[in-house]
This record gives structure tokens, C-alpha cells and sequence, in this order.
């Protein structure tokens, strides 16, 4: 029988009582995406992207997930404080139906990387800069997840060249290469 494998899995829980609104997150985020890093804040880099209405006094982060080649097939709405919110306004997901957590530079799509990179941090930077304390950083050990097999990675390589062409693709794992 074949050992289960354990992994460390990261999150960021998000109090949105707490948050202000000041994008410090925001902030802190496109300057790590920044190349080089800390070199520039353009906020169209930034994994993180606070949903803001300070007339009702309402900030909500949304952190970038996984990206996905179809389009929702709800369009579920929220109503906040008397006004109403689209689904998409908290959605984490990159998609062909709108433009928000693309890569400036290449249309590709972002995630969140909870800033691991070289030198490695403790915690995500944009927990660091919460002067609120409305994002908490967790960590907690999950059994039995496989490996990404390569037949998957080669699939999701594939859908991305097909949404964005081979040029772009390539271009992106250029600079990621460089980053590591």
C-alpha cells in the first residue's frame, strides 16, 4: 500500500470587519510582483485586490485563485449594506470574462504565491503590512495529496496556450526562471 503524503497547505483567512480599506496589501503585493522586486507598486501586478465602496464604509481583499477557461455559469448577486454586489466582484478566479488579476505585461493569469520566493518569509508580506489585522496568515497538514502528475501539468500548460498562444506561455516561464 502506498504511503500517504503529507503537505503543509497555506491560507490566508481575511476578517473583513477589520479591513479599512487602506491597500496597504495591494501595495506591499505589486511591489514583490515588481521586476525587478521592490523596483515599482503597479497595482495591476498585485495578487491581492481590495473590493472598496468607502461611502458604506465596505473593503473587502480578494486574493487571485486558480485559473479557469470557463466562464461562470451563475451569476449569483449579494446584497451588502443595501447594495448589491455581482458574484464576480468576489470571485478569485482569473477568467475570460474579465480583465482583473491578468499580468499587465502578458494577459497571463496571476495566483496568489503566498510570496514564496527567495529569500523565503514566514508569512505572506501582505499579512506583514496589515496594519488591521484583517488578513491572518494559517498553515495546517493535509494526508493523501498526490503529486501533480505531469499529464496534468501538460493540460493546464496547453489551456493557457490556447487562451493566451505559446508566445506568451513561453514568455512567462522565461521570467519565472530568472526569478528562481
Amino acid at each position: 500500500m502506498a504511503e500517504k503524503k503529507k503537505r503543509i497547505v497555506k491560507n490566508i483567512r481575511i476578517d473583513v470587519d477589520k479591513c479599512n480599506g487602506c491597500r496597504a496589501c495591494e501595495i506591499i503585493c505589486a511591489s514583490q510582483h515588481a521586476q525587478p522586486r521592490h523596483s515599482s507598486t503597479n497595482p495591476a501586478r498585485a495578487r491581492v485586490r481590495v473590493i472598496r465602496e468607502p461611502l458604506s464604509d465596505i473593503y473587502v481583499p480578494v486574493f487571485a485563485g486558480e485559473y479557469t477557461a470557463a466562464e461562470c455559469a451563475g451569476r449569483d448577486k449579494y446584497i451588502i449594506d443595501g447594495k448589491e454586489y455581482e458574484e464576480c466582484a468576489f470571485c478569485r478566479a482569473s477568467c475570460p470574462s474579465r480583465d482583473i488579476f491578468k499580468e499587465p505585461d502578458s494577459d497571463l493569469p496571476l495566483k496568489c504565491d503566498m510570496c514564496e520566493s527567495d529569500p523565503t518569509v514566514e508569512e505572506p508580506l501582505c499579512v506583514q503590512w496589515c496594519l488591521a489585522d484583517a488578513l491572518i496568515y494559517e498553515e495546517r497538514e493535509e494526508e493523501g495529496v498526490e503529486e501533480a502528475k505531469a499529464e496534468e501539468v501538460d493540460e493546464g500548460l496547453e489551456a493557457l496556450a490556447n487562451q493566451h498562444g505559446w508566445d506568451k506561455v513561453m514568455d512567462a516561464m522565461n521570467r519565472m526562471g530568472k526569478k528562481a
